[in-house]
């Protein structure tokens, strides 16, 4: 399978500037569960922008109805 890169940086909500796996999104969900999180495109603006991707937290969010 071909990843679309450029498609995906459209779509992207990632803030970390620095990351390599933007718009590679196989990359970045396998990354991100390796060390037992979600990546920040799961999460709303604001809770992706303190960069906590942890389980607790989006399970914290859904139980507030955020997510």
């Amino acid at each position: 399978m071909e990843c679309l890169n450029e498609k995906n940086l459209e779509k992207c909500t990632c803030t970390y500037e620095g990351c390599p796996r933007k718009g590679n999104c196989c990359e970045c969900i396998s990354y991100h569960l390796k060390s037992r999180q979600l990546p920040g495109c799961c999460f709303p603006k604001d809770a992706e922008a303190t960069y906590d991707r942890s389980f607790g937290h989006f399970a914290r969010l859904v139980n507030e109805g955020k997510v």
